[in-house]
């Protein structure tokens, strides 16, 4: 028999004839069987149920459990000298699940390599066609969007080829990622601590979060006001307006004594209805789900994690023990850029819309929608496998977890080909003078696809334009005011990213594929790059350290725009369009230069994270500095090597008691660090989770608030004093307070302050007055006074 065209494991195991093989006819020995039978090789165990459910006898399903090969962990792997060929080797215990593949194969007539239809899925099937080349069946690979007995029957009659220039995407990016974390790690390991990694794209993603921090940081907030009056007639309910122009002029209202003064001037005037218009605004359906659509409202609507999103997601799609039907796979494959829709399945779609709900909800035509231009368009969107599996039917056989996840996709499939809600929309102007308000009355006229779904709001952006019930009214109308009320606000700093907002940004800007997103945010997670508070990814100190390291040593390898282009690159190896060794090559010969660059710069880049201390070696009297450790940072002597003396590092008092009890559970209160400074917390941490701030004593001086300010610091370490109400008051100065009143405007408090020009002295923040602080006397000085 002829064997396939293909090299050993050892090198780039790439050839442009190796993908499938047919078998040749051998003579029959007496001494063994012929081959006969079917194998289809899947990656999960879980789907191998699903798929007996439906096949034939005559097929053996056995699974890889993943990937079976891979470059070796303890060494680079990759030859750049040699057209940067791989060395694969076997995976840590798969060598027993491989013998008993191939032992199985051999058996076999036809073998299908049935892994997941994507770049990784592509890869492990020709890995496996690496070791399954001396078996004598016929050889050919296999997929399908869903795991159900059509879909998988349709696969097997179009078993194919493997597709080399998928799995050359799928290496070039492997050996990227190699050469990235082997050349760069070892920096991290010299300048902060071993044992710490970078990665090609999750790095990109810590300076993005990085760089969204300082961002906040640095965010000075800008008070600014607006007005809204209440309007009625006689004999008519009221309803609220916004002022909306002065003088025919969009404005800014800077502070309260403007707003004061703009409602004084409001309340001169006589008001009538100067325009009415009535319009009927139509909301369209959003399209199924991809990849990162599906994480981010998960992460909305029901609180998953990506992670969380892909594991469940997983699991929908290998298929669900469904009673005596056996178990069902009930959405289509989960890693996918497409919002293409198959025919059949916009036709079972359309059929149980008009069943289900009638006529009215159906649209004239199935609904198409734009495949974005960065989209690889392998495969379906996320959908029902079959309609008539509806959750309400499959609750009873779901977790609450998966019953969560199919609702949002059935629900999003069936909106995506319903007809748009309807709204009839009234907005009034009123004017009096100079000053024109608008009101905006929305009711809801049909609700079309809303019957079925209720897309969530981008938690970036949660505040809407408000609605207003609004009587009957006509234009010319004499309206009455009521009451005029100024409302403070202030401007927000950007929002810090939740794992959803930061998929869509990295979808936006190119960087990661539907298979990736999770996995870039579970390991800087993992890394403890970041952590989450409040659900939004804030980076640690250890993250911010090493975004430091890497965004200026390394800018041009991680920064949003190279990643993205590097992401680009590997969709052309993908399409055939550009040869995967040049994109290396491309790709190594600056990234060389740079790394023997930055390495000859260690001991400076190492200066840069460690601090000074106040402490002294208490075996040389020598200094003692901050470095960083694996458990975090710690004192060692700055005379190392000769003195190897090093001790904890834990000057905040930590665990101290307050010396009173928690007002929650009882249990003593005691002194905690935290990220942004000193706080008391209750010591039965984490049965119990009372905290409170440490503050001054000094009162708030904010109107209405009985907070008193609390001395913090921020993320960068810089001290400063704010409310204890916060986030409800928000009110903080950069200067220590003092319970001293203004004696030129009675602000609440004064604050302290040292400056060239005047000295030591009180100053009032709201008035800027000023005056002499009394200097201190020591009882050394009085004595010496007195003499």
């Amino acid at each position: 028999m002829a064997k396939s065209s293909t090299k050993t494991e050892k090198g780039t195991g790439i050839s442009k004839k190796a993908g499938s093989r047919s078998a040749k006819p051998k003579a029959n020995k007496s001494t063994s069987a012929a081959p006969k039978g079917e194998l289809i090789i899947v990656e999960s165990p879980t789907k191998i149920k699903t798929l007996k459910k439906f096949l034939d006898k005559k097929y053996t399903v056995m699974a890889t459990k993943g990937h079976i090969l891979d470059l070796p962990k303890s060494k680079l792997g990759v030859d750049p000298e040699n057209g940067f060929q791989p060395n694969y080797t076997v995976i840590h215990g798969k060598g027993p699940i491989i013998k008993e593949l191939v032992a199985e194969a051999k058996k076999k007539a036809k073998i299908y390599l049935a892994p997941d239809p994507d770049r990784e899925g592509e890869a492990i099937a020709y890995h496996l066609l690496l070791k399954l080349d001396k078996v004598p069946g016929t050889i050919k690979r296999v997929t399908f969007n869903e795991i159900t007995k059509n879909a998988v029957l349709q696969g097997l009659e179009d078993a194919t080829e493997i597709d080399m220039k998928r799995v050359n995407a799928q290496q070039t990016r492997r050996v990227l990622d190699r050469l990235v974390g082997y050349k760069i790690s070892p920096i991290l390991w010299q300048t902060v601590f071993s044992g710490l990694s970078a990665g090609r794209v999750q790095s990109v993603a810590l300076r993005m979060i990085c760089e969204r921090e300082a961002e906040v940081l640095a965010f000075v907030p800008k008070e600014y006001w607006s007005i809204h009056a209440e309007f009625g007639s006689d004999g008519e309910c009221c309803f609220e307006s916004k002022l909306a122009k002065i003088g025919g002029d969009d404005f800014e209202i800077p502070s309260e004594s403007d707003a004061a003064a703009i409602v004084e001037d409001i309340k001169k005037h006589e008001y009538i209805v100067s325009k009415i218009v009535r319009d009927e605004k139509k909301r369209q359906p959003l399209p199924p789900y991809i990849t990162s659509t599906l994480q981010q409202d998960a992460y909305r609507q029901v609180g998953f994690s990506t992670q969380k999103t892909m594991i469940v997601a997983q699991q929908l799609y290998e298929g669900i023990e469904l009673g005596s039907e056996g178990p069902v796979g009930l959405i289509t494959y989960m890693r996918t850029d497409s919002v293409r829709i198959a025919a059949e399945a916009l036709t079972s779609a359309r059929e149980y819309i008009h069943s289900k709900f009638g006529p009215e909800y159906l649209p004239p035509h199935a609904r198409q929608f734009k495949v974005k231009s960065r989209s690889q368009d392998a495969h379906e969107a996320i959908r029902p496998t079959d309609l008539e599996h509806s959750p309400q039917e499959c609750k009873r056989y779901l977790t609450s977890d998966q019953y969560k996840l199919y609702n949002l996709i059935f629900s999003r499939f069936l909106a995506s080909q319903m007809m748009p809600a309807v709204y009839d929309q009234i907005r009034v102007e009123i004017e009096g003078g100079k000053y024109l308000f608008r009101a905006v009355d929305t009711k809801l006229k049909f609700d079309g696809y809303l019957r079925v779904y209720e897309e969530s709001r981008d938690d970036d952006n949660g505040n809407g334009n408000g609605n207003t019930l609004i009587p009957i009214l006509e234009e010319n109308q004499k309206l009455n005011l009521n009451g005029v009320t100024p409302d403070q606000h202030f401007t927000k700093p950007p929002p810090r990213f939740s794992e959803a907002s930061l998929v869509k940004e990295l979808e936006a800007n190119g960087i990661g594929r539907p298979s990736t997103y999770s996995q870039i945010i579970n390991t800087i997670k993992y890394r403890k790059y970041v952590e989450l508070d409040n659900r939004r990814l804030v980076p640690t100190e250890l993250g911010t350290t090493v975004n430091g390291i890497l965004s200026v040593h390394f800018e041009k390898i991680f920064n949003v725009k190279f990643t993205a282009e590097m992401e680009d690159e590997l969709d052309k190896v993908e399409d055939g369009t550009d040869d995967w060794q040049k994109v290396l090559h491309d790709f190594y010969e600056p990234f060389a230069a740079n790394i023997k660059e930055v390495e000859g710069k260690i001991a400076e880049i190492k200066t840069t994270t460690q601090a000074e201390s106040d402490e002294i070696c208490d075996r040389c009297n020598s200094p003692m500095i901050v470095k960083w450790g694996r458990n975090g940072k710690f004192l060692a002597c700055s005379a190392y090597p000769e003195c190897k003396n090093t001790r904890p590092l834990d000057n905040e008092g930590n665990g101290e008691p307050v010396e009173r009890d928690c007002p929650k559970c009882g249990e003593p209160l005691i002194y905690r660090q935290g990220r942004f400074g000193r706080f008391i917390a209750c010591s039965s941490y984490p049965d119990c989770k009372y905290t409170e701030s440490i503050t001054t004593g000094v009162k708030c001086p904010k109107d209405g608030c009985d907070g008193e300010l609390a001395a913090r610091r921020s993320s960068r370490g810089k001290l400063f004093y704010g409310c204890s109400k916060y986030p409800d008051c928000n009110y903080a100065t950069w200067y220590q307070p003092v319970a001293r009143e203004c004696p030129a405007c009675g602000f609440k408090i004064m604050v302290e302050k040292d400056t060239k020009r005047i000295g030591k002295h009180f100053a009032c923040p709201s008035c800027k007055h000023t005056e002499q602080k009394a200097e201190e006397v020591t009882a050394a000085e009085l004595e010496n006074a007195g003499k």
